[in-house]
């Protein structure tokens, strides 16, 4: 975006930058400054004081919209409405809003950039691990508020009911030692948080939007300087904020919105020579949303109408079970007539229990991927619940050893004992 600004006033052209938040803003007219933008032909503000002062705002003849997946609100299309002739240009990471309406309301196009995998593969991310809970998260108690997303009183009810893990215990377990975000939907639970981390002798402090700005800042320094371990948040630090050495993120909350999600994972992902990030979900939204590297299908996504977050998924299928027989985590679209895939045998659902103290597990790729292998090869799908004396040929030996991650010469060796090969 600051490119573009200063190729725009570099032209003798004005450009406007709308954002909706403080920290945002002051990051950016620093950064717009650094690469050489013309501070005469530059309107930088937030979107709630430039929506008051519209009338009085110099034409722009191009607009640049910070996290866009808000411009659909009253005071956005207020200042975009005043300019009907100016380029607008459109910025966001989650091109996908909670609802109906979508950005083709407002855009007439979408360039997408470069994919998660990409951007890490490259060095622009970290590489992650992703914790979540063994079982289903109930979600029969969650209700929705005029954002779209849970409410709060509904989030404290399903949360309280059913808690898997608790956050101290699996973060000493998963993350002992790393900086953490953590986010949580109450005052009241984050600093029920903050206190359970200080009382274990872990660091941490809480804010929210009630945080009068000083007392906020000086936690944010604190937590900057490596002064605190874990910083619990309600709805802060999602977008654009500057917190670079946070490696674990731990979300204490369910969410409906695809982008709060997206955020929330992501917040660690700021990359260091040798850092493996850590996403703790306590909640579960693995489940609706699957990883936040996941391929997604962003020209849809930004559609008007009545659409689900999985359904933007390349690989929509990834909402995942698993079987109490068999231990295998397979997907919920691969479960047939209740049964496991793999084994057969019924797939358990379980009610939910008032406090469920349980270890979190990681959800692996490769297990994925040797899930969905198993469930489209006939031979793997065979041997999946057989043992070693029950298979007759190199095969499904072969077929064993790959399901269980056996070095190769483990099936050559086991068919010429039994002599199933000769030589």
């Amino acid at each position: 975006m600051a490119e573009i600004a200063r190729r725009t006033t570099k032209n003798n052209n004005r450009v406007m930058f709308l954002v909706h938040r403080k920290e945002v803003l002051d990051q950016a007219v620093k950064t717009f400054n650094k690469q050489g933008v013309n501070p005469s032909l530059l309107t930088a503000g937030m979107v709630q004081t430039l929506t008051r002062r519209v009338d009085k705002l110099p034409t722009p003849d191009v607009i640049l919209v910070d996290e866009a997946h808000h411009a659909l609100a009253k005071s956005y299309q207020r200042i975009l409405s005043k300019f009907p002739k100016s380029i607008v240009l459109l910025f966001t990471a989650t091109p996908h809003r909670t609802g109906r309406m979508q950005l083709d309301q407002i855009a007439d196009d979408i360039i997408v950039g470069q994919s998660i995998h990409e951007l890490t593969d490259k060095g622009f991310l970290a590489p992650f691990r992703y914790f979540q809970p063994p079982d289903d998260f109930d979600s029969k108690l969650l209700k929705r508020g005029s954002t779209g997303d849970f409410t709060n009183e509904s989030m404290q009810e399903a949360m309280s009911t059913r808690i898997f893990g608790h956050i101290v215990k699996q973060y000493k377990r998963i993350a002992s030692g790393m900086q953490a975000v953590v986010y949580t939907y109450s005052i009241d639970s984050a600093h029920k948080i903050a206190a359970e981390f200080n009382e274990s002798g872990i660091t941490a402090r809480s804010v929210n939007g009630k945080t009068p700005q000083d007392m906020r800042d000086h936690i944010v320094r604190m937590f900057r300087d490596q002064r605190i371990k874990i910083l619990v948040n309600v709805n802060l630090f999602t977008e654009g904020v500057d917190l670079p050495n946070v490696d674990c993120v731990i979300m204490a909350r369910p969410t409906a919105s695809l982008a709060l999600y997206l955020q929330f994972s992501m917040r660690c992902l700021n990359p260091r020579p040798g850092k493996t990030a850590i996403i703790i979900d306590h909640a579960n939204n693995f489940k609706t949303f699957g990883y936040p590297d996941d391929d997604r299908d962003w020209k849809k996504a930004i559609k008007s109408g009545k659409q689900k977050s999985k359904t933007l998924l390349t690989d929509p299928g990834l909402s995942i079970v698993t079987c109490d027989y068999c231990f295998a985590v397979v997907k919920a679209s691969e479960v047939k007539d209740g049964k496991c895939p793999i084994c057969g045998k019924p797939i358990k659902v379980h009610e939910a229990k008032p406090v469920s103290d349980v270890d979190l597990i990681e959800a692996s790729k490769e297990r994925q991927n040797t899930i969905r292998e198993i469930v489209k090869n006939d031979l793997l799908k065979s041997v999946a619940n057989k043992s070693v004396s029950e298979l007759h040929s190199l095969r499904e030996l072969q077929a064993y050893a790959k399901l269980h991650s056996y070095k190769p010469g483990w099936a050559w060796f086991q068919a010429k004992r039994r002599g199933l090969i000769k030589g």
